[in-house]
C-alpha cells in the first residue's frame, strides 16, 4: 500500500496550526533550555542598552538580527541533540560529533553577535 502524502494545504487554517507548532515548540525550548535562557537574559540587556543609549535604526537593524540568528542557532541546536537523543540513545562517536557540531554553531553565532555589540556599544560606553 503507497504511503499518503501529507496535505500542502495553503488555507489560512492550516497556516495558523503552523503557527500554533513553533509556538509550542519555542515554549518548550523556553522551559527546558537553560542555554536558551542566558540568550533571553542577554537579549533582554543588549535591548535595554539599544534604549538607553538610543541607538540608530541601522544599528537596531544589526542588533535585531544577530539576536535572531543567534536564538535560532539556538534552536537548531536543541532540536538536533533531541533528534539525536532519539535516534542514538546510547553514546556513539557521531551522534556525539553532531551535537558537537550544532553547539559549535551556536558558539559562531553568539561570538559573531557579541562583535556585533562591542562594535555598537563600546564607543556609546567609552563616550
Amino acid at each position: 500500500m503507497e504511503k499518503e502524502e501529507k496535505s500542502t494545504s495553503l488555507s489560512l487554517k492550516s497556516r495558523l496550526k503552523s503557527f500554533k507548532f513553533a509556538a509550542k515548540g519555542i515554549l518548550y525550548a523556553v522551559k527546558s533550555q537553560p542555554n536558551l535562557w542566558f540568550h533571553l537574559v542577554a537579549t533582554i540587556a543588549v535591548i535595554a542598552l539599544g534604549f538607553i543609549f538610543t541607538i540608530a535604526t541601522a544599528e537596531w537593524l544589526f542588533i535585531i538580527f544577530a539576536i535572531g540568528f543567534v536564538l535560532s542557532a539556538e534552536l537548531f541546536n536543541s532540536s538536533v541533540e533531541k533528534i539525536v537523543d532519539l535516534v542514538q540513545p546510547e553514546e556513539h562517536k557521531l551522534a556525539g560529533q553532531a551535537k558537537d557540531m550544532a553547539a559549535g554553531a551556536v558558539l559562531i553565532s553568539a561570538v559573531i553577535a557579541a562583535v556585533i555589540g562591542l562594535m555598537i556599544f563600546l564607543p556609546k560606553i567609552i563616550n
